[in-house]
C-alpha cells in the first residue's frame, strides 16, 4: 500500500492562491444575499429603537406633530433619520459591523489600511447610504456584480464586507503579489 504526501509548501499554496485570487475573493467577501439579510435585521432593530424610544420621547415632549415648513421635515422624520444614520455610523466605528452583520459573521474592512478611518465610516454609512437610498436602493444591487461584492457606498469609501473568518486569509492574499 503506497502513501502519498499531500502536504504543500507555503510558497506553493501562496502561488496557487495568487493565481486564483479573483475567484477566492468572490467566496470570502460577503455576497448580496447575506448582506441583504443583515440589512433587514438592522432595519428591524432601527424600527424597534424608534418605536420604543424615539416616538414616545417625541410624544412626551409634545412635538410628535411638529414640522418645519413641510411634512417631510417633521420632528419624527428628522429624529428617525438621525437614529438610522447614527446606528450604522456608531456600530461600524466601534465594532466594524452592525448587529445584522454580527449575526451573519460579517465585518466591514478598509482597503486603505488595517482600520477604518472616520472619513471612510462617515462617507460609507452616511453619504453613500443616502445616495443609494435616494435612487430606490438600486445601487445596492451592484454588490452582486463586483469582484469584492462592493456596493456603491463601499466603492466610494474604499471598503467592503468580508466573512469574518476569512479576514486573515484575505490579508495574506493582499500582501502577496499576483505575479508568481
Amino acid at each position: 500500500m503506497e502513501t502519498t504526501d499531500h502536504s504543500y509548501s507555503s510558497s506553493s499554496l501562496t502561488s496557487t492562491a495568487a493565481k486564483h485570487k479573483d475567484e477566492l475573493q468572490k467566496l470570502i467577501f460577503a455576497g448580496f444575499g447575506s448582506r441583504f439579510a443583515a440589512y433587514i435585521i438592522d432595519l428591524i432593530v432601527i424600527w424597534s429603537l424608534n418605536t420604543i424610544v424615539t416616538r414616545p420621547l417625541l410624544r412626551l415632549m409634545n412635538i410628535e406633530n411638529a414640522q418645519l415648513w413641510i411634512p417631510m421635515l417633521s420632528a419624527e422624520n428628522i429624529t428617525t433619520s438621525i437614529i438610522f444614520f447614527l446606528y450604522f455610523i456608531v456600530l461600524t466605528k466601534y465594532f466594524h459591523a452592525t448587529l445584522g452583520k454580527m449575526i451573519f459573521g460579517l465585518t466591514v474592512i478598509s482597503f486603505k489600511g488595517n482600520t477604518l478611518t472616520n472619513g471612510q465610516i462617515i462617507f460609507r454609512e452616511c453619504i453613500g447610504r443616502y445616495i443609494s437610498m435616494a435612487v430606490l436602493g438600486i445601487p445596492y444591487l451592484v454588490v452582486a456584480f463586483t469582484k469584492r461584492h462592493q456596493g456603491i457606498h463601499d466603492l466610494f469609501a474604499d471598503t467592503s464586507v468580508i466573512k469574518s473568518k476569512f479576514i486573515e486569509f484575505n490579508e495574506s492574499l493582499e500582501e502577496h503579489p499576483d505575479t508568481i
